[in-house]
């Protein structure tokens, strides 16, 4: 039998309806930006693995270091224990974090992170005595699939089977451009209407709603008012953060800081699965108390992995050389001249660039959905033609690990081009 044949025969994948889904590819290995799979068909991975990968596949500096951890320690439980590999990721994310970032909590995924931010809210008012149990959150915004953080995310067809089960959340306007006072009323109204514990937002770009952008200064309002109602921010940079916007963070576009962020997917470069949550002295304070009720309940068997840490240590290292910097810009500076080759096509809505992130909405002759017709056609175009990318409806983006070359971005790009005359 073939590795899809075996799939088929006793695997369940993630967002995938198995009657009507195609087989899935079984890939092989990977080295860089490229992928094999087992008929040694190479891919270009330009959305790096759901966006994990930004320093290629099979990494022998990540991969290095974790060997080196795995022969001293692979795991220890973290309740009751702690380890050098754990607090030197502290110290090196207080470096680069905003300043009023002190503690972190680890994890295991993008939506542990955003659970914990979640429960860490609301309990933050619990522990005062005050009643406050609504979170805020954009309209189609993606946090995460499980509870608080599904039920803060706005895409609908991801949540239906579970209406009536979730914490109380309202929703706002994104301020995208002309959209901001709407955006700041409605934030302000929904405050004064309900008992509102926090907000919760992915700074500057929503992936999954098809890499929508909005303005820092927008985004430093919102806080601005949030702070103004002791509203609890939460930032959500599962996928912005290390480097996708073309800064560390995107937050450090913002005049203005959150008093949490969640980290994942490219913290360990694509390895292993590890999250953090990061709080200010501030929020920390308010589950410090000789009542043992106001702790923090929440943990994870992996917590803190030992090897998770080498990775992420190895991960950040490599982010801040200088050759990876040049690499970001490099890729921002093709995909802005992309950006303008193709923005005015008779068949572009719109074009969109940031950091690494490049993303194009093109016209459809019906309204498109999450998984129609087009996401469907066009997919499997890009997969007929060796590139991994993963539209969105009827908008296509690229997210490249940062040592793409300049020749696999081209063919990514004429790749594109190409789908928008056949559609």
């Amino acid at each position: 039998m073939t590795l899809t044949e075996k799939d088929s025969q006793y695997l369940w994948h993630p967002y995938t309806q198995h009657k009507t889904s195609q087989t899935p590819i079984a890939i092989s290995r990977g080295e860089g930006a490229l992928l094999w799979d087992e008929n040694n068909k190479e891919y270009i991975d330009a959305i790096a693995s759901w966006w994990v990968n930004p320093f290629g596949h099979s990494n022998k500096f990540i991969a290095d270091a974790i060997y080196k951890q795995l022969t001293t320690l692979e795991h220890v439980l973290f309740g009751g224990f702690t380890h050098e590999p754990a607090i030197k990721v502290a110290e090196k994310l207080m470096k680069i974090l905003p300043k009023n970032q002190q503690k972190i909590f680890f994890s295991d995924n993008g939506s542990t992170a955003v659970e914990v931010a979640i429960k860490v809210a609301l309990q933050y008012f619990f522990n005062k005595n005050e009643k406050r149990t609504t979170i805020i959150a954009f309209e189609n915004a993606f946090h995460g699939d499980t509870f608080a953080a599904m039920a803060a995310s706005g895409i609908s067809f991801y949540t239906q089977a579970f209406q009536g089960m979730f914490i109380d959340v309202v929703r706002i306007p994104v301020p995208v451009k002309g959209q901001e006072e709407a955006s700041f009323e409605a934030l302000k109204n929904v405050i004064g209407k309900h008992n509102c514990a926090g907000f919760i937002f992915e700074p500057l770009v929503q992936g999954a709603a098809g890499m929508v952008m909005y303005e820092p200064e927008a985004l430093a309002k919102l806080i601005g008012i949030c702070k103004e109602n002791n509203v609890l921010t939460i930032a959500d940079e599962v996928m912005t953060g290390f480097g996708k916007t073309g800064k560390t963070f995107a937050m450090d576009y913002v005049d203005a800081d959150p008093d949490m962020i969640c980290l994942s997917k490219a913290l360990t470069g694509g390895t292993i699965p590890m999250a953090i949550t990061t709080f200010t002295q501030e929020v920390f304070d308010a589950f410090y108390d000789d009542d043992i009720n106001k702790a923090l309940f929440h943990g994870h068997t992996f917590t803190a992995n030992p090897t998770g840490c080498a990775a992420a240590l190895a991960s950040i290292d490599l982010l801040q050389t200088n050759e990876m910097q040049a690499n970001i810009a490099r890729i921002n500076k093709s995909h802005q001249e992309f950006q303008k080759k193709i923005e005015n096509h008779a068949k572009v809505i719109t074009a969109r660039t940031l950091g690494v992130i490049f993303a194009v909405e093109i016209k459809s002759d019906s309204e498109e959905s999450y998984y129609g017709s087009m996401r469907t056609k066009l997919y499997n175009f890009f997969i007929d033609k060796g590139v991994v990318l993963r539209p969105v409806g009827n908008i296509v983006y690229i997210l490249p690990p940062y040592i793409m070359t300049d020749e696999q971005l081209q063919k990514v790009y004429k790749t594109i081009e190409e789908a928008i005359e056949m559609v």
